[in-house]
């Protein structure tokens, strides 16, 4: 889904038939309200987000969406009619991924859709954490095991991360409870165990990947 925020009903409507016409699914609206409320039940995989609109103007609502958590990492296409180099520089520089200027080409603006989403899901591939057959997507916050999805709480899926993203080197308790629990209190180390054991178990076979060190602590490393 793409979501096309452009407060001129005609170039609105143009935007979401070219789109769809190209393959992709789009929604048109008028305005930020309009956005951030459909961002409450749908997160798009593009935002196309004219600078001047009625009421809140692009550049506060691309604030918002990077400082939220939940949006902070869509694709976002700015696009303006004045066109000039300060309103491109500043868009940029707040986190905005691609520039348009009015009056642009409805092919112009596929390619530029299209190669957006390309880098997006080159990026996103390059962050996938893998072991063995244990791949955790930091960015979609999922993790499958020999290709099946694993549900974790936060701690485990903390602490699956931590393992993950430096596989081989060996972690003590303490090490794990500071970094993972943000507390250094030696007594609570047996919390450690605990959710190492869950979570070896709900990872089935590739929960043996993580290594009890004798007199350390843990690692984690594929089996032959």
């Amino acid at each position: 889904m793409i979501f096309c925020v452009e407060d001129d009903q005609g170039i609105r409507d143009l935007m979401i038939y070219t789109l769809n016409a190209a393959g992709f699914e789009a929604k048109g609206l008028a305005d930020g309200s309009g956005l951030f409320d459909a961002l409450k039940s749908q997160i798009p995989q593009l935002i196309m987000l004219d600078i001047m609109l009625p009421g809140e103007d692009g550049i506060s609502i691309l604030k918002q969406l990077r400082t939220n958590s939940a949006t902070k990492n869509i694709p976002v296409i700015m696009a303006s009619a004045k066109g000039t180099e300060y309103d491109k520089v500043i868009g940029l520089d707040l986190g905005a991924d691609d520039y348009l200027a009015k009056p642009f080409g409805m092919m112009e603006m596929v390619s530029r859709v299209k190669a957006l989403l390309r880098r997006s899901r080159l990026k996103e591939d390059l962050s996938i954490l893998r072991v063995g057959k244990l791949s955790l997507n930091p960015v979609e916050h999922t993790v499958y095991a020999d290709g099946s999805e694993v549900q974790l709480t936060l701690k485990e899926y903390d602490l699956l991360k931590k393992f993950m993203e430096t596989p081989g080197r060996a972690f003590t308790r303490d090490q794990l409870l500071q970094s993972i629990w943000e507390t250094d209190y030696i007594g609570e180390t047996r919390t450690v165990d605990v959710h190492v054991g869950t979570l070896r178990t709900k990872l089935g076979p590739c929960g043996d990947y993580i290594k009890t060190i004798r007199g350390v602590g843990y690692r984690m490393e594929t089996t032959p």
